[in-house]
């Protein structure tokens, strides 16, 4: 079976330590990624956390600044909610994107999968729940969010639990919520070390025709992509929005 490379890396062949099996190496100037062909190697969410909790302080505090094309969509995001409207934010890590959707007007209900994110911002005397989206109870006792927040962190789910999660979210938002989801674009996925994240992570990259299906196909309708290049490093990312599903929900 082919293996597949993460976007801008050069392919050289290597050699996995602990498994022996041809693997694929690829490196640009600001990042070092290792990709395997399906069924080479088992992809462990526990690694990709274990990353972000040993560095979760770096990476609060590089990130506190919000890049303007993010304060836009949140923007654009809080005028369509409008005052008071509840958000489940799937992967708040330092805090930031909530601190602006708060300023205007949204009520934000923080979650994490990495206890330093959740530690860190509890310390902060802000609220977190520690939770996974793909086995987590993710529902709220005050009844079906608003909209759902999802910024760079769907893209640590593995191809195949997409869906899942998708549809998780799709059943705690009210008929007409609304979903936004920001990926990687690109082909397969990939271990990458970047950033003031020191350890690799596991990333799944997408292509705007082949998920724009999948969230479709998870409860929400009037889907929408849009692509485009952000972030120092240069790379491309698709934005991802979509509407609760009435007739489903």
């Amino acid at each position: 079976m082919p293996r597949r490379t993460a976007p801008g890396c050069a392919r050289t062949a290597t050699t996995s330590p602990s498994r022996r099996s041809a693997a694929t190496t690829c490196t640009t100037s600001s990042t070092t990624c290792t990709t395997w062909a399906p069924g080479e190697r088992q992809v462990s969410t526990d690694e990709t956390v274990r990353a972000y909790d040993l560095d979760a302080e770096a990476y609060a505090a590089n990130g506190p600044a919000v890049p303007d094309s993010v304060r836009a969509d949140i923007e654009a995001f809080a005028e369509l909610l409008g005052p008071g409207a509840r958000v489940l934010e799937i992967g708040s890590g330092g805090g930031r994107d909530a601190r602006l959707m708060e300023s205007l007007g949204l009520r934000v209900r923080r979650t994490d999968i990495t206890p330093g994110f959740v530690d860190l911002l509890r310390a902060q005397g802000v609220g977190c729940d520690l939770l996974d989206p793909l086995v987590d109870d993710i529902s709220s006792p005050a009844g079906p969010y608003d909209a759902v927040w999802a910024n760079a962190s769907l893209l640590h789910v593995r191809r195949d639990d997409l869906p899942t999660v998708l549809a998780r979210l799709a059943e705690v938002t009210r008929g007409g919520g609304v979903l936004r989801v920001s990926l990687k674009e690109g082909d397969g996925d990939g271990w990458s070390t970047h950033g003031s994240i020191t350890r690799p992570r596991h990333f799944t990259y997408w292509r705007a025709d082949e998920v724009s299906p999948v969230v479709a196909a998870a409860g929400w309708t009037d889907v929408a992509a849009r692509s485009g290049v952000a972030g120092s490093r240069g790379e491309t990312w698709i934005e991802l929005s979509a509407v609760r599903d009435e007739v489903s929900s």
